[in-house]
């Protein structure tokens, strides 16, 4: 799984709050999804959020930050999902798979309700912040 910390120039991030009738449903967390078996990370990213957003990044202008994972206990397939930062795109992000988007100042990010892994994301991405 790939997801995004896409920021903008007044030190705000993107969240996405998911569909009420989705798993973790009313739950913030960064938009992204699934890795597609012909794909790499950056790619499936640019895909995502094209689809979920409409907005447009490029492959070259993502940074990887960091990534979180689910306990070997949930099973024989944990999740992984790999977050990856940008400042740049084209076009005006809304929720066009449901749910919602907001720009989040951020240490506000802490005080959203958001899915385990999202919250590890978090907590990786403020700490590369400076204050």
């Amino acid at each position: 799984m790939v997801a995004l910390a896409l920021g903008d120039r007044e030190g705000r991030w993107l969240m996405h709050r998911r569909p009420d009738n989705k798993h973790h449903g009313g739950l913030w967390e960064f938009p992204g999804g699934k890795v597609e078996a012909d794909e790499t990370p950056a790619c499936a990213l640019v895909r995502e959020v094209k689809e979920e957003l409409g907005i447009d990044v490029r492959a070259e202008d993502l940074s990887p930050c960091c990534f979180a994972q689910e306990g070997e206990d949930v099973g024989p397939n944990p999740i992984v999902i790999l977050l990856y930062t940008c400042t740049r795109w084209t076009g005006k992000a809304s929720a066009l798979e449901g749910g919602a988007v907001e720009w989040v100042r951020g240490r506000d990010i802490e005080k959203l309700a958001k899915p385990p892994l999202d919250i590890e994301l978090a907590a990786h991405l403020l700490a590369k912040m400076p204050d």
